[in-house]
């Protein structure tokens, strides 16, 4: 098997969320590999506190996520002209106003749709109306439309709570109310997609690792929409990095601890503002990072991710972390002991 082209089976799908299937969101399995040893341990993810070490740091997403899919009506008027549109990101050049990165979808939102032009206009659910102004960054996937709202509306935000949906994809037949896709570190709306790497700590385990002596400390990153139908590289997303969490990193990297990222989107953010000792610096804007391994890691040593799918831009991430031989190791052990993929999946703890 190579991870470019390791066969994702369907029964290695997580298809609802894993309290469905009788589970506490902490219950879900870990796989502990150590670069130094190139060992692998399967574990639970309630065993974190014993995994880690005191004086380790977590460094989490603080971003909740949006009801960002909303029923559209295109051109037509009748019933077959219904889609679906999902909300990415504003537009980096004109966050605040009425510009944002959008994709369109079948109706029930499985299948990217690929016939969307230029100038077309689009009727939401609620009385709002978007027009299609261009391909974004040069794709076919996503474009550049301008969104505008009824009068009473509010900003977009307050629309797509009134009248979205959290994003969900074919592997997940069925809807989830948009509490299953929030982590217990959200607290700022602005996630198109759940920062899912999160997802699996609860109030008492992040209690249990406070006690163990492991440290927290939160950023933001806003996360787009994913990519399973072309594995493309991230987009430019928007980054909120504070002096505390700067300050924090930092004396945890003087002091010779571990700073351990949750999620990929972590990874991104503080590579976004390390220097090259790797020191970060607090720091918020639009990063359009791609980490990989000719690039490596600076201020990160470890991560807690999911699984990725054959060919995903964020293998790249991880194999710059792991190195090539863990990571595929990793993944083929994962393969063959049934680990669980996507969002409502098991997890992975790289160490290094």
């Amino acid at each position: 098997m190579t991870l470019a082209a390791f066969a994702l089976s369907p029964f290695l799908e997580a298809h609802e969320p894993p309290e469905a299937r009788g589970l506490a969101r902490d219950d879900v399995r870990l796989m502990v590999a150590s670069r130094a040893t190139g060992r692998l341990e399967h574990r639970r993810f309630r065993d974190l506190p014993t995994v880690l070490e005191p004086g380790d740091l977590l460094v989490v997403n603080t971003s909740a996520t949006l009801p960002a899919a909303i029923g559209v009506r295109r051109a037509g008027g009748s019933g077959s002209a219904r889609a679906q549109l999902r909300v990415a990101t504003a537009a980096p050049d004109a966050a605040g106003g009425d510009r944002w990165v959008i994709e369109l979808r079948s109706p029930d939102g499985v299948a990217p749709l690929r016939t969307a032009r230029a100038g077309e206009r689009l009727a939401l659910d609620g009385g709002a109306g978007a027009e299609l102004l261009a391909p974004y960054a040069g794709g076919t996937r996503l474009w550049l439309a301008r969104i505008t709202l009824p009068p009473d509306a509010g900003d977009l935000l307050a629309h797509l709570g009134r009248h979205g949906q959290p994003i969900r994809y074919g592997y997940v037949p069925s809807p989830w109310p948009l509490e299953a896709y929030q982590t217990v570190f959200a607290r700022d709306p602005g996630s198109a997609e759940m920062p899912s790497a999160g997802r699996p700590f609860t109030p008492g385990l992040v209690a249990r690792l406070v006690a163990a002596g492991v440290l927290l400390a939160p950023l933001t990153l806003h996360t787009g929409v994913s990519s399973p139908e072309r594995h493309e590289p991230p987009y430019p997303e928007p980054y909120v990095v504070g002096a505390a969490t700067a300050r924090t990193v930092n004396a945890v990297r003087g002091w010779g601890g571990r700073v351990i990222a949750v999620g990929t989107t972590v990874v991104r953010a503080l590579e976004t503002v390390a220097r090259d000792d790797g020191s970060v610096r607090e720091g918020a804007g639009w990063t359009d990072l791609v980490v990989t391994p000719e690039r490596g890691v600076r201020a990160v040593d470890g991560l807690i991710t999911g699984w990725h799918e054959p060919e995903a831009s964020h293998l790249l991430m991880l194999e710059a972390i792991a190195g090539p031989d863990l990571l595929q190791a990793s993944y083929a052990a994962a393969v063959g002991a049934g680990y669980l993929w996507h969002e409502f999946g098991d997890s992975h703890l790289i160490l290094p």
